[in-house]
Order: structure tokens, then C-alpha cells, then sequence
């Protein structure tokens, strides 16, 4: 595989840096806490970690309010602390990407208090001020994405400013000339000190309609949906000219050498794929796919799904593919235990770059958060409808000893009910873990290409079956995931020889494939090894 850039044979691993480990005793995660705990990476087989935003901050939305794009929130620790742990990872062999979150800043960045200070004032236009309509209100009718309006009065200066989030998140204008220098210098910031990419924080909001036209309302609509779907985001979103920011922070990724965009996006395939960009004006390298977090749980769904999102792909377009992060519910929650393996396996044996949600490898599933602890403002502010990001916000649990071995002091949100016996430390005990799983599915992964960087056939099954080869140079490998609850029969072909098998529930299930089929039992994934050709 030395042919291949880093990032296609990479597994990467989110952190959420609040709930991963705290080394001070205040109950919020640090970075020294993730330096302590990068021999887990290692252990588990992880190429590259993602850092959710660790810049100073207000925290009113838990870092995607950014008051400086050059900083580390003092929470999170120093610069140095950080300098230390990007050095620690490369140390290990692991690649670095932080979260960078050009969209929107804190209403109190420095730019912001200049640009609300007077109309004429140099970062005016740094960010996207209105006048109001003719009846005094709102400029148009777009919605932020956490309810109501998407448009604040500011008294001072007599205008509205744009807020795609909450209204102390104002919206940067990336129209601007000396704005997009600003956040660009930020990026270059970051690589000069040794990052290895960013993931771009919604990429597909950064740039909007010129004319600020009403968005379209949504026919399909019906109270009990969030208010942000009232409206399609036909005008706020997904403009044209995000094509050539994106090529822009590309450009700068590329004079740096092997470095990695990956790209926020919440679309429909045809216009996801766009985000790659073309071979003259190449756009991010991975445009996040989502569709595994909201697929309906049905094999012949997700056949079709996996085959039109392989044939939609652009020449040259790298796959990737994750079930669960910061804002979705975690696969167990989703799935149940038993079915979260199969979706494990799932991710680690498609082709392409797949990325783990922390805690997702120990099976973290429902966590209830009882309501004088809820701290997501945005089930603050439409509470009871069932967004509230909190659950998959918990924190980590490492072992048996008390708040699982995450901090001395109070956890700033409660652990899962089951941590004592759901942590690293007894799964890593335990062969049949959840953790185990993921131990073993990644080791096969580094071991051969095939599922590394393979190709793909989808295999052609019934019922609740799932089925697809992967293979690269005389190597073969069958993956056949059982997401139904009863035993289901598989034909193999004929000049398959197996040498091979991992097994989500059976620990020894090599001498059941000695036929040209193999019976799966309910709720189990199994990949298949060939001989070599």
C-alpha cells in the first residue's frame, strides 16, 4: 500500500476533547489528557485523530463559537501543551487534524466587536449585515438552524446581523476579501505547527445568496420537526461559489505537502459529490458521507445505498464512511448492541476511509441525561423534541475506578449507567468485548489491502443479508452482515477457499465454512478470508 496517500488506507478517530480525559480535576476533558491516552490509538490500530474545536471560546456552543482561531481555550490547556501533544502523536506514527470552524466566530471575537462598533468600521463587512424590511423586521424569512429567526438587531448601528447558529455565533462573510485572508493566515497557523488537516466545520453554509432572497417553504413541514426545517435552505446554503473557497483552502492544504480537508456536509449524493471538485480545481479530499447515521437499518436499503453512492463517486473521488459523531446518535443507541457490531464491521470493511466516534469502540450506547444536567443549548431551546446532543456527549470511560477512571473531580456530564463493566480496561480484558472487535477488525485492516484499499463488488443476497467482496492484487476478502434477527443461509462462490474468518458474536467460526455456504446466525457480521490467487 506504499503507493497510496496516507489518508486512503487511514482509520481516523473523532474526539470530543470535553469528555475524553481530564488530567486537572474539573471535570472537563484537556489536551495532556489526550496526550495520556495516545497509547490507546496505537493499541486499537488508529492512523489519525480529530480534535473537536479547542480554541478560546465562550462556550456557549462548546467550542464552535470561536473568539480566536489562533489559541487553545485555557480549559483545554497552552499552546505548548499542544505543541507537546502533536509531537507525542507523530512520535506514534499518528496523524493530527483539528476542527476549524470557518462558518461563524463567537459574537465576541475581537473582529466582531470591531465590526458591531460603527457601520464604517474596517471589519464592517467581515461579517453580513442588513437592513431591515420595510416593516422593520427580519431581511428575509431564513431560519437558524437552532430555531427562529436567523437574523439579530443590533441597536448600535441599526442593522441585523446573520446568525446560521446561535445568535451569538454571527456569521463571517466570506466575500471579503480581508476576512478570507484572516481565516486562511488561521489555517496556515495551524500547519505551521505541525497539523496534518482540519475537518471544515459546515463547510456547505459558508457562502450565501448574493440578493438574500426568502428561502422557499418547506411543503413537507408538520409541527413536532425542528423549526430550521420550516424553510429549504435553498439561499443560505450550498452556493456556487463555495466551490472556489474550497479549492482555495486546497491549494493551501497542497503547499504543505500530504495534507487532509475533510469537509462537513449535509447534502443529497449528486450535490455532495461537487465538493470534491474536479481535476483543474480540486476541492476537499473527503466531503463527509453521513448516510449510514440516517439509513434505515435494511440490508436491501443499504446495498442500493452503498452501490449509488460508489457509482455517483467522481473519477479519482476517494470514499468515506462514518455511522456516529458529536451532533447524531451513537450506533448502539440507534441499533442495540448486537447490530452495533454488525455496523462496525461494516465501517472498517467498506472501501474507504471510515471514521470511529469515540467511545463508539466500548459500545457507549443510550445515556440518559437527567434535566438539571441538559447543557446543549440547543435542547435548551427546543426542548422535548428529541435533538438534544448531550448523550453523545458523554464522557469517557476507561476503567472501573471512580467516574471510570475520566476525572477526579465531577464529570461536567453524566457517564452511561453500565460504565463499571462498558470501559477500556475490562474490554480490553475480555475477547468477546466490543472493543475486542474493533482491536481485531482493525488489525485485519492494516494486514490486508484488500480491505484496506481494495476494490469493491457488491454481492447480490436476500432478506435481511448484506454482502459485498473486497479485493486487491490476487487477495480476496467476503463480508456478509446478518442485520436481521434470524439465521439466514449464504451461497459462496465456487473457487472461494477460506483461510480466515472474524466472527462480531462466535469466537471460532472458521470450521463452519467448509461448504459453498455458510449459515449466519442472527445479528452477526462475518468476514471472510480467500487464499491468495
Amino acid at each position: 500500500m506504499t503507493d497510496r496517500l496516507w489518508w486512503e488506507k487511514a482509520v481516523v478517530y473523532q474526539i470530543y476533547p470535553r469528555s475524553f480525559q481530564d488530567t486537572n480535576g474539573d471535570g472537563i476533558g484537556d489536551l495532556a489528557g489526550i496526550e495520556r491516552r495516545l497509547d490507546h490509538f496505537v493499541d486499537l490500530g488508529i492512523d489519525a485523530i480529530w480534535i473537536s474545536p479547542i480554541y478560546p471560546s465562550p462556550m456557549v456552543d462548546f467550542g464552535y463559537d470561536v473568539s480566536d482561531y489562533t489559541g487553545v481555550h485555557p480549559m483545554f490547556g497552552t499552546l505548548e501543551d499542544f505543541d507537546r501533544l502533536i509531537a507525542a502523536a507523530h512520535a506514534r506514527g499518528l496523524k493530527l487534524l483539528l476542527d476549524f470552524v470557518p462558518n461563524h466566530s463567537s459574537d465576541q471575537h475581537p473582529w466582531f466587536l470591531e465590526s458591531r462598533s460603527s457601520r464604517d468600521n474596517p471589519k464592517r463587512d467581515w461579517y453580513i449585515w442588513r437592513d431591515a424590511a420595510s416593516d422593520g423586521g427580519p431581511p428575509n424569512n431564513w431560519i437558524s438552524d437552532f430555531g427562529g429567526s436567523a437574523w439579530q438587531w443590533d441597536g448600535t448601528t441599526g442593522q441585523y446581523y446573520y446568525h446560521a447558529m446561535l445568535v451569538e455565533q454571527p456569521d463571517l462573510n466570506w466575500r471579503d476579501p480581508g476576512l478570507k485572508a484572516a481565516m486562511l493566515d488561521a489555517m496556515r497557523f495551524w500547519y505551521d505547527r505541525g497539523v496534518d488537516g482540519f475537518r471544515v466545520d459546515i463547510l456547505w453554509h459558508m457562502i450565501k445568496a448574493a440578493g438574500f432572497p426568502d428561502n422557499p417553504l418547506n411543503p413537507a413541514w408538520t409541527p413536532g420537526m425542528a423549526d430550521m426545517h420550516r424553510v429549504l435552505q435553498l439561499h443560505s446554503t450550498d452556493q456556487p461559489e463555495i466551490h472556489g473557497l474550497a479549492a482555495e483552502m486546497r491549494a493551501l492544504a497542497d503547499s504543505y505537502g500530504d495534507r487532509l480537508l475533510v469537509g462537513e456536509i449535509y447534502l443529497p449524493l449528486d450535490r455532495l459529490m461537487a465538493y470534491y471538485g474536479s481535476p483543474a480545481s480540486p476541492g476537499v479530499q473527503l466531503p463527509f458521507n453521513f448516510q449510514l447515521i440516517d439509513a434505515p437499518w435494511d440490508a436491501r436499503g443499504l446495498h442500493d445505498l452503498v452501490a449509488a453512492y460508489e457509482a455517483a463517486l467522481p473519477a479519482g473521488g476517494w470514499p468515506n464512511w462514518v455511522l456516529g459523531n458529536h451532533d447524531r446518535p451513537r450506533a448502539a443507541a440507534r441499533l442495540g448492541q448486537a447490530q452495533a457490531r454488525v455496523a462496525a464491521m461494516l465501517l472498517l470493511t467498506l472501501r474507504g476511509t471510515p471514521t470511529i466516534y469515540y467511545g463508539d469502540e466500548i459500545g457507549i450506547g443510550t445515556v440518559d441525561i437527567p434535566p438539571d444536567r441538559v447543557a446543549d443549548p440547543r435542547e435548551l431551546r427546543e426542548p422535548g423534541l428529541g435533538f438534544g446532543r448531550d448523550p453523545v456527549r458523554t464522557p469517557m470511560a476507561w476503567d472501573g475506578s471512580a467516574h471510570a477512571g475520566f476525572t477526579t473531580g465531577d464529570p461536567w456530564l453524566p457517564l452511561h449507567a453500565d460504565w463499571r463493566s462498558r470501559n477500556v480496561a475490562a474490554e480490553r480484558q475480555d475477547s468477546a468485548s466490543s472493543l475486542s472487535l474493533h482491536r481485531d477488525l482493525l488489525r485485519l485492516r492494516r494486514a490486508h489491502p484488500a480491505l484496506a484499499v481494495g476494490d469493491m463488488t457488491m454481492i447480490d443476497t436476500e432478506g435481511q443479508i448484506l454482502a459485498y467482496e473486497r479485493h486487491h492484487e490476487g487477495e480476496r476478502a467476503i463480508v456478509l452482515l446478518n442485520l436481521g434477527s434470524i439465521e439466514a443461509t449464504v451461497g459462496l462462490p465456487k473457487d472461494f477457499v477460506c483461510v480466515g474468518a472474524l466472527s462480531t458474536i462466535d469466537p471460532s467460526p472458521l470450521p463452519r465454512v467448509g461448504s459453498h455456504f455458510i449459515t449466519l446466525k442472527a445479528d452477526e457480521g462475518l468476514l471472510l478470508l480467500d487464499k491468495f490467487s
